[in-house]
């Protein structure tokens, strides 16, 4: 229900209002205290981090050289395919029907195996996730206990915060060296 004071009378408006004067007036406060909630960005703790920046190229490598090779078997089976439009007509028609149905076997062949290689490429990248969190997870576990905090949100949920409590450069600077320890998975 309005009031005549412009609807400031809802909790949720009054709510955001409070929130906006705390991170303009004390933008020091959240840092010395403990936050009970933190955020990272988790793209960016990948993406920034030597491990992810090393699996990100490798299967930009990967990704380009499939590309290339399907480029080239394309132009090679068009050309087939051309060469049999071609001979059609000097061919009889069982002799034609074979080499077709040929063809095709061929054709359906080689989607299959591109298409296995595009796959595996996908299952390397969950690998790299995978074997990235294996490390990532414990050392976000030490900055939680670190900075007395009681969970780690996503970055992209939240809508208000104080960048204090962003944690992703912190974790990224700490993977990278829990990563270069003799002991832990590298890319």
């Amino acid at each position: 229900m309005m009031t005549g004071r412009r609807g400031y009378s809802r909790p949720g408006v009054r709510s955001w209002i409070v929130a906006g004067f705390m991170v303009l007036a004390a933008p020091g406060l959240a840092q010395e205290t403990p936050a009970p909630l933190l955020t990272l960005d988790q793209d960016r703790l990948f993406l920034e981090s030597d491990f992810g920046r090393a699996a990100v190229e490798r299967e930009r490598v990967a990704t380009a050289a499939l590309e290339q090779e399907n480029r080239r078997i394309e132009a090679e089976l068009v050309a087939e395919e051309q060469a049999l439009t071609k001979a059609r007509a000097t061919l009889a028609a069982d002799e034609f029907t074979a080499r077709a149905a040929a063809f095709d076997a061929k054709v359906v062949r080689i989607r299959n195996e591109q298409d296995a290689k595009a796959r595996s490429l996908t299952e390397g990248r969950d690998k790299d996730r995978k074997d990235f969190l294996k490390v990532a997870v414990p050392v976000l576990g030490e900055i939680l206990g670190d900075r007395g905090a009681m969970a780690i949100l996503d970055k992209g949920l939240v809508i208000l915060s104080l960048s204090a409590i962003d944690i992703t450069d912190d974790a990224i600077a700490r993977v990278n060296a829990a990563l270069a320890e003799p002991s832990a998975a590298q890319p």
